[in-house]
């Protein structure tokens, strides 16, 4: 017993160590069988237990053989579409030579290029309708064909439009500048709407002494490289130079502009028009209609007669048929290639008359298959008349009426000004669009200027400094005299070249957007009438972001005139999808002639005048009109102020049009505050109503001057097409703190009458300070009123009220848009020398 009792003694004593060895415990009862499990999945399979076969996964070396395809297939897709552009199968290579210094001559550089030792082989004179510096040329040697259009810088318009066409642009720079202000005012506008390939050339280089010859290159190298970082300055003195210069245009590599790969485009290389009747002809006036037969190579996409096509600055028209004539400028010179038939269906022959090849015709439009020229919706007068509601909508009323929830309002408030009352426990103080600005000293600022003005003017007066002598005085009087005669005649001089109307109106627009700058929104109230009656447009916001805005209440007579997607985004991927599997029409590379029908003359007038024409395909639906968003910043060259419904003139992709947009803010929210004046340090959203167009695409704004001129005011993109989107006009009523106790104060001056304190007391305040408060009540009957805060309020602080409406921009559209000739170019180069002084 006492052994066992020394043992139970040392068994209780014994402890086990920390490194003791644990096992897992068996898990009971926790095992599921096969149908438990095929039970809880019901029938789902794990992707785990798919095999590669299953999910169609594919070894490593298919894997690398499948990349190396479609690596294979886009690189061959690319040099087939490389090849094509001038070879036999595709349109002649475009090719636009322009000047950017007023020193150099782009006549000379096409000279160079007709010369025989260049290599080519000169086929047509004036090959582009309009221009007269324009040829084509055959390189047997390198089996290609060319186009060279030298355009002049004078008609901007012009140059843009000839740009968006031409598949090549060559620069002349000068040798020593590269190029003047007017050159770099005309290389934003291209870059602004998209460069095409390019190169660059200059002459007088092989003048120059050899020593002095790298040091001139190396020197223009750097003035170029801040526009073209990776361009190379091609020197063209001789017509070995022309040679290698062609070889580079030839096989350089195409920039793809995303505005005209998407749609068949055309430069009118010969056009006559034919009037729909004798009596309207070129002796019946210029509005006469008539049938537009235009020649050109087809580039971009195929050509389908069934669209509608767009003359830029002129407007959109129909098509009737197109032909397909002998190509002027066959790679082959002893005959023409045959038009392939098999996508154009059936072709008819024409006889072209004595001597000349009969006229294939391609297709002919179908009346019912046609696009329609139909640009707004029609509108119903009586889409807008009251009804008589039905018993279901009187029984809902009814029972909307019942369930309304009773609130207690002061005496004499209206069921409309009841419903902006918010109960105090539900009073927040919630996000809205503080723009607090801190203008305190401004005042103080402009009263230092005016009196530094005063004193220049005060120490300039005659007689500040009198001589002791009668005969200085007397020298000194003749002097005056001489000068002053010699500065009146300046001054005539200089009066003669000034439109006071102009300035005038200059200056007010400058003192309003000072005055916007400085109080942002700021209005004053009227004295002689009602503030209630003066704003009863406007609303209050208690949270700008948050606060709800239908975008349907309250929609202007223009909404029922334009047209509108569910989806925008989904529209545009569907056509441009469309439009890139499209392989009917004519067919890129074709030479054919166009029969565009009720035409007006004005259009052969421009062309006669020496304007070129250009044309592009329109796709499905942009012709109607909508509300369009472009996303522009503003140019650094122009500094004058530009208000909100101003007419522009504006540049989106192929379209040029003038309207009066409105300016807003480029939020992600759902409502945007409206800018009175385009912004130049910030991207503005600007809102017209213009024909719809799929994005991508470059946009140009230009403002025309009482002369007919036009300067550039901004560049940007197309945004999209939106006309629910929620522009909101802020306009901000200030108020005085007469009286202050603690979060409590009296204020005054932002109302005149009992009345419209009332009406605006449920709007919320705010301070320039960060104060946020509301109106209590009304003290008196000549506007003052008291007023709590959310913290104690200072003494220099301003009460604020903001107030919201809805506004659209103006009805202007008007796609005729073109500059008298020829453009003055000297004033503009002195005004961008002037502004490179500043």
């Amino acid at each position: 017993m006492a052994k066992m009792a020394a043992n139970g003694e040392k068994q209780q004593g014994h402890r086990p160590g920390i490194y003791k060895q644990k096992n897992k415990a068996h898990k009971n009862g926790r095992h599921r069988t096969k149908g438990e499990i095929e039970r809880e999945n019901k029938g789902r399979v794990s992707v785990t237990a798919l095999t590669k076969k299953q999910r169609k996964e594919q070894k490593k070396m298919d894997r690398r053989h499948k990349a190396n395809q479609l690596r294979r297939n886009k690189k061959d897709m690319v040099l087939t579409e490389k090849r094509r552009l001038g070879s036999r199968d595709g349109p002649p290579h475009l090719v636009v030579v322009v000047s950017l210094h007023a020193s150099v001559d782009a006549g000379a550089i096409t000279k160079l290029l007709r010369g025989e030792d260049a290599g080519g082989i000169v086929h047509q004179e004036r090959c582009v309708s309009g221009i007269s510096d324009s040829f084509g040329m055959i390189l047997p040697r390198f089996k290609q064909r060319f186009t060279f259009v030298s355009q002049s810088t004078a008609d901007m318009h012009s140059l843009l439009d000839v740009a968006k066409i031409a598949d090549s642009l060559v620069f002349v720079l000068d040798s020593t500048e590269a190029w003047d202000s007017y050159g770099d005012y005309c290389l934003s506008c291209l870059f602004a709407q998209g460069l095409p390939s390019h190169a660059l050339v200059c002459q007088g280089v092989s003048d120059l002494p050899v020593k002095k010859r790298v040091e001139s290159r190396r020197a223009l190298s750097k003035i170029t490289e801040i526009r073209f970082p990776d361009a190379r300055l091609f020197p063209l003195d001789s017509e070995q130079d022309g040679t290698l210069l062609l070889r580079h245009l030839g096989t350089q590599r195409q920039r793809k502009l995303g505005f005209r790969s998407r749609r068949s485009h055309l430069l009118a290389q010969h056009v006559t028009f034919t009037p729909n009747s004798p009596a309207e002809g070129t002796g019946g006036g210029p509005t006469g209609l008539g049938t537009l037969c235009v020649s050109g190579y087809v580039r971009g996409r195929p050509l389908r007669v069934d669209r509608l096509v767009h003359i830029s600055g002129h407007g959109d028209f129909q098509l009737s048929q197109i032909d397909a004539p002998s190509d002027p400028l066959p790679l082959n010179l002893t005959a023409a290639r045959p038009v392939k038939s098999g996508k154009a269906g059936d072709i008819d022959m024409m006889d072209g008359g004595e001597g000349e090849a009969p006229v294939r015709v391609l297709m002919k439009a179908d009346p019912k298959s046609r696009e329609s020229l139909q640009a707004e919706a029609e509108v119903d007068p009586m889409d807008g008349e009251q009804t008589w509601p039905t018993e279901s909508e009187l029984l809902e009323a009814e029972e909307a009426r019942k369930n309304k929830r009773v609130m207690k309002v002061p005496k004499g408030t209206s069921d409309y000004q009841a419903s902006w009352i918010v109960d105090e426990d539900e009073e927040e103080n919630g996000d809205t669009d503080d723009e607090s600005s801190d203008n305190d000293d401004d005042d103080d600022m402009l009263d230092e200027a005016m009196e530094g003005e005063d004193e220049e003017i005060n120490s300039q007066e005659p007689g500040s400094g009198c001589a002791s002598e009668e005969e200085e005085e007397e020298d000194e009087e003749e002097e005056e005299e001489v000068c002053t005669t010699e500065r009146t005649g300046a001054d005539q001089r200089y009066d003669e070249h000034m439109d006071e109307a102009a300035e005038e109106e200059g200056l007010k627009r400058y003192r309003e957007a000072r005055s916007n700058e400085m109080f942002p929104d700021e209005v004053d109230t009227p004295l002689d009438m009602a503030a209630r009656i003066r704003f009863q447009r406007y609303r209050g916001l208690k949270s700008f972001r948050a606060s709800p805005w239908d975008p349907m209440e309250n929609l202007p007579l223009n909404y029922s005139r334009i047209f509108q997607f569910q989806s925008f985004d989904r529209t545009r991927h569907r056509i441009l999808a469309e439009a890139a599997a499209e392989e009917e029409g004519a067919m890129v590379g074709w030479y054919v002639t166009l029969h565009i029908i009720d035409v007006p003359f004005s259009v052969m007038e421009s062309v006669q005048s020496g304007r070129p024409l250009t044309l592009v395909s329109l796709l499905p639906h942009e012709q109607k009109m909508s509300v369009m968003h472009l996303l522009v910043r503003r140019h650094p060259s122009n500094t004058e102020p530009i208000k909100s419904k101003e007419e522009l003139v504006f540049h989106c992709g192929f379209r040029r049009f003038r309207a009066s947009p409105i300016f807003s803010q480029h939020t992600s929210a759902d409502k945007h505050k409206m800018e009175r004046f385009l912004r130049p340090d910030a991207p503005t959203v600007v809102s017209v109503y213009a024909p719809i167009t799929f994005n991508p695409a470059g946009v140009l704004l230009f403002k025309q001057r009482n002369d007919g001129m036009q300067d550039l005011v901004a560049t940007g993109s197309l945004l999209s097409c939106d006309p629910q989107r929620v522009v909101l006009k802020r306009i901000v009523v200030s108020g005085h703190p007469f009286k202050i106790n603690r979060r409590s104060a009296v204020v005054r001056y932002m109302f005149f009458n009992r009345d419209d304190i009332m009406w605006f007391k449920p709007v919320e305040l705010r301070t320039k300070w960060g104060r946020r408060g509301h109106i209590k009540e009304a003290l008196g009957t000549h506007g003052h009123m008291k007023c709590v805060f959310d913290n104690q309020l200072r003494s220099q602080d301003t009460v604020l009220m903001n107030l919201y409406k809805r506004v659209y921009p103006r009805w202007t559209y008007d796609p005729y848009v073109s500059l008298p000739l020829p453009w003055v170019k000297r004033e503009i180069t002195v005004e961008m020398d002037d502004l490179d002084m500043e």
